[in-house]
């Protein structure tokens, strides 16, 4: 039996998800909440297999109550059912330890898969989710030098080479106020603070030739 918990604050939609998992013989619903905070207690408290977690709630929000439960009880798998899958929820939803991500137009029959497989370690996250996932992947994944500009990345190489401004207006053939220019740019771009900074970076992504 899988042992589940339900934290919805829409009652309606709470008893109705119950109703359908206890028609399930291998599905065990042994507690169920309204709130975030109450939903953290309850779930510390029976220690459950699996739990379907709602996101927004008064009195503690579903990722508040996941944190609350990851940290007391890791073991315990969240599965977040939900309308909303904008990245100011999906995101945060990960980062608090939830291991699924589902929305509310899944059919009963879904829902009850997804308990199914999270408790034997299976995640399901909902297509659109995945998605939005992949694709904040793929920034986190580019360089912050990719967003420079042919120039200034010559202007970072010569500051990883510990190059001064005249330097290397002398090597580029370039005015010093537009060397000046080049480097605030670079700064900004790689969100550091001085030249410093700036050559560590070269550095350590193993810019130098």
């Amino acid at each position: 039996m899988v042992r589940v918990v339900v934290v919805d604050d829409h009652e309606i939609v709470r008893k109705g998800i119950i109703a359908y998992l206890q028609t399930d013989e291998s599905i065990d619903v042994v507690g169920e909440a309204s709130s975030g905070n109450e939903g953290a207690a309850i779930i510390i408290k029976e220690k459950p297999d699996v739990v379907l977690m709602d996101l927004i709630m008064e009195n503690g929000t579903g990722i508040d109550a996941t944190k609350k439960v990851m940290e007391q009880f890791p073991a315990c798998r969240i599965i977040i059912l939900t309308s909303y899958y904008d990245d100011e929820q999906i995101f945060p939803a990960i980062e608090a330890g939830a291991f699924s991500y589902i929305l509310k137009t899944s059919s009963a029959t879904d829902i009850a898969n997804a308990i199914k497989k999270a408790a034997i370690g299976e995640n399901v996250i909902e297509p659109k989710v995945a998605g939005k996932m992949m694709s904040n992947f793929r920034k986190e994944q580019r360089k912050l030098h990719d967003e420079l500009t042919e120039r200034e990345l010559e202007v970072l190489l010569c500051i990883g080479n510990g190059m001064t401004n005249q330097e290397i207006s002398e090597k580029l053939y370039i005015g010093i106020k537009t060397v000046k220019t080049h480097v605030s740019n670079i700064l900004s771009k790689l969100d550091v603070n001085d030249r410093t900074q700036a050559a560590v970076y070269v550095h350590k992504n193993h810019m130098m030739k």
